[in-house]
């Protein structure tokens, strides 16, 4: 036998059910990500502390540094940077992890210093950071490789475990403490390199350089003499070579070089 119900009992019940459907809608306030959980690129597992301080160590992290980490996860390399003094944010497709992320920036006093969104880390804008963290698949790494070699020259990349193919790492150190107990124990890091490649005119004649990446092949033009350049290296905007006994260093800024190496650029 079919029983209905009378209209302010039906009208009660609705009600609670749109509520308890917004209530599901809403991210848990005690959600707990777990290890190994797929994500829109990559599934998410947790830096441990130890590498999270040793990535921000090798990038020398200090408080007049924006750092940005690309998948922030649960948080913690952004709330980390934070205590450090830095303004930190985390750029992080899962909403449920972004507010967890917050969650746990206030709980460690630090909400002013650490900000969450959600966005496409493909889609986003960096060019503000000073220094860029990251745990991703080599893949997604040399995907990535164009844009981040599109930042100010000496912005600093640090990236847990996974390098960015032939872009040699300027360091590579490790967290020694979870070496042992932990696949992922390595940071590896960048600074990216000013573009010089192209001719440049100097008083002791024409120099030639090739650029890939940070590394320099080329020659030192005097006259009728040609000699090959040694030891050619970018460290962000600064330059060094060697070349015919003579070693060489100095400043980039736009079009020219300062230092005890003055040069003007012809061409690139």
């Amino acid at each position: 036998m079919l029983e209905f119900m009378s209209r302010p009992a039906l009208a009660a019940g609705l009600a609670l059910l749109f509520s308890l459907n917004a209530a599901l809608a809403q991210p848990a306030k005690d959600y707990e990500p777990m290890s190994g959980q797929p994500g829109k690129d990559v599934m998410w597992v947790p830096t441990p502390q130890a590498l999270v301080d040793k990535m921000l160590d090798v990038a020398k992290v200090t408080r007049d540094d924006v750092v940005i980490d690309l998948g922030s996860g649960d948080g913690r390399t952004v709330i980390t940077a934070a205590k450090r003094g830095a303004k930190a944010l985390g750029i992080e497709y899962d909403a449920n992890l972004v507010e967890l992320s917050k969650r746990h920036a206030a709980r460690e006093g630090v909400s002013d210093k650490a900000t969450f969104v959600k966005a496409d880390i493909f889609e986003s804008d960096f060019s503000q950071a000073t220094v860029i963290t990251m745990f991703l698949l080599e893949d997604l790494n040399r995907k990535l490789r164009p844009k981040l070699l599109g930042l100010k020259p000496g912005t600093r990349i640090v990236s847990n475990t996974f390098d960015m193919g032939d872009w040699k790492p300027d360091e590579v150190a490790y967290a020694d403490q979870v070496c042992d107990t932990h696949f992922y124990c390595t940071a590896n890091f960048w600074i990216v390199p000013a573009k010089v490649e192209g001719t440049w005119r100097l008083a002791q004649g024409e120099l030639v350089l090739k650029q890939q990446y940070q590394m320099l092949t080329g020659t030192l033009k005097n006259g009728g003499t040609s000699v090959a350049i040694s030891n050619g290296r970018m460290i962000g905007d600064r330059i060094s070579f060697s070349a015919n006994g003579t070693e060489y260093s100095g400043q980039v800024t736009g079009d020219a070089i300062d230092g005890n190496l003055r040069a003007t650029r012809v061409s690139h």
